[in-house]
């Protein structure tokens, strides 16, 4: 069930925390846009490091690329976007906004998978679906999503160019460069992330739906007999990703893609729907594009894209599979997979604190939290805290990992909760038994757990080996 008041809170939680802010906000925004302070830029290159590290930087089969964002307008013209990348837009009569029509049709109830545009004009006629404002619509008409730009000249003669609205063509038209420079052996792939562009109609749910996103992805190459046990290969792949996340199997739903229904490239694709506040909905997707898109270039650009097998000395044109993964979205999912408010209970250690109320906690696994621990003294006050403090942070930063802060602001109590909400796993205090006031307690210190609000104390000796299994 959809869960607006959570999107809320975690839209002003990622705001009042700086994780994300809408774009341009001096100048009232720009829908569909929007910004990543520290933490939620420390978060996105998390989730982007691992993915890289688990589907690159350990296989020996997949090749990274970053191409450009402009290509020559031919690019667009083989991979069928320029003729057929439309989304169905409405416009409401009087106020001149537009509207996705099948996004109207899903608000009233109605599913509008497999439907033409004029079958969606019938069923907003018929139930008499208006705009948000309450007005009537126009027809549905097909809105081409990507953007036009211009590249100039000296002489005027301007160039139409777009955006790319999708990253999966840079690999494509880069495949023989790969195969000349590295001579892989089928299969392999090609992988990059980047910024993606769709002109959508209608942004909506926080930055699920946006103007200008970006994408993890890559293309598998084989040879056509295996496509299928190498699919179901990717699938599994695709689970246990989802599964390094953190999330659970009732999080992840697989939703197999029918004919009629498919990217005009795909002979099977397998969308992966996350359970978000507003609904599940698409986090990722594996397609098997067969050779689609090789073939076309091919046709378009004269180039020879196939590929010489050295054993049989066979040369054909490979098939691609490509596992998809929106970084955005991404980084959503894991907000709402971590965001909870509890209570910590009489008989945690807070409580002796007064801090036995509720609290906002982000429980982000260690490895994606934007801070791993922080260290604080007891008392601002006092400066031998303060020096030892920042002494043991220094300490932290170096032996275990960068992202240690230092927080001496209010009292201890309030700095744990501020750390709760931005998900940092572990806090660490510095205190006059640390300096040696209990003899038996010198050199150690207190280790404050998040998720349980626990706390135990620990040697400073064993501290970074300690940290360093824990956020690893």
């Amino acid at each position: 069930m959809a869960d607006a008041s959570q999107m809320e809170k975690i839209v002003s939680l990622a705001k009042r925390r700086g994780f994300i802010y809408p774009g341009s906000e001096i100048y009232g925004g720009l829908a569909g846009t929007y910004d990543y302070g520290p933490l939620g830029l420390a978060l996105k290159k998390n989730i982007e490091n691992l993915w890289w590290r688990l589907f690159v930087d350990e296989r020996d089969d997949m090749y990274g690329v970053d191409t450009a964002l402009l290509m020559n307008p031919k690019v667009w013209e083989a991979s069928g976007h320029v003729g057929g990348f439309h989304d169905p837009l409405v416009t409401d009569v009087k106020t001149k906004k537009r509207y996705r029509a099948d996004h109207l049709l899903e608000d009233a109830g109605v599913d509008p998978t497999g439907m033409s545009l004029a079958m969606m004009g019938e069923v907003i006629l018929e139930k008499g679906i208006k705009s948000p404002e309450g007005n009537d619509l126009t027809s549905p008409q097909q809105f081409n999503m990507m953007f036009k730009t211009s590249v100039g000249s000296v002489d005027g003669s301007d160039t139409t160019v777009y955006l790319r609205p999708e990253t999966a063509q840079g690999m494509f038209v880069n495949f023989k460069n790969i195969l000349d420079t590295y001579h892989p052996k089928l299969p392999f792939g090609i992988a990059q992330v980047g910024r993606s562009f769709r002109n959508e109609i209608a942004p909506r749910d926080f930055i699920f739906r946006v103007r200008e996103l970006e994408i993890m992805e890559f293309e598998y190459f084989v040879p056509e007999r295996a496509w299928s046990q190498q699919f179901e290969y990717w699938v599994g792949q695709m689970r246990a990703w989802f599964s390094a996340l953190g999330f659970d199997q009732g999080d992840i739903r697989e939703v197999e893609i029918p004919d009629g229904e498919r990217a005009h490239y795909s002979k099977r694709t397998v969308d992966f729907h996350f359970k978000y506040p507003h609904k599940f909905d698409e986090i990722a997707g594996l397609a098997y594009r067969t050779d689609f898109d090789l073939k076309n270039h091919i046709e378009a650009s004269g180039a020879d894209l196939r590929y010489l097998d050295p054993e049989s000395n066979e040369k054909f044109v490979p098939h691609a599979i490509e596992p998809t993964f929106g970084l955005g979205r991404h980084l959503l999912a894991v907000l709402a997979k971590a965001y909870a408010e509890d209570d910590l209970g009489p008989s945690s250690a807070e409580a002796t604190q007064g801090k036995g109320e509720a609290r906002v906690v982000l429980r982000l696994p260690a490895k994606l939290a934007p801070v791993k621990a922080m260290v604080s003294p007891l008392l601002k006050n006092k400066p031998e805290l303060v020096a030892k403090a920042k002494e043991v942070r220094a300490l932290l930063r170096r032996e275990v990992h960068p992202a240690i802060a230092f927080d001496d602001n209010g009292n201890i109590g309030k700095r744990y909760r501020r750390q709760d909400e931005i998900g940092t796993p572990y806090c660490i205090t510095i205190d006059f038994n640390t300096l040696g006031e209990k003899p038996e307690l010198a050199d150690t210190v207190t280790l404050r757990h998040r998720d349980s609000g626990e706390q135990e104390r620990v040697a400073l000796a064993e501290l970074p080996a300690l940290l360093r299994e824990k956020i690893a």
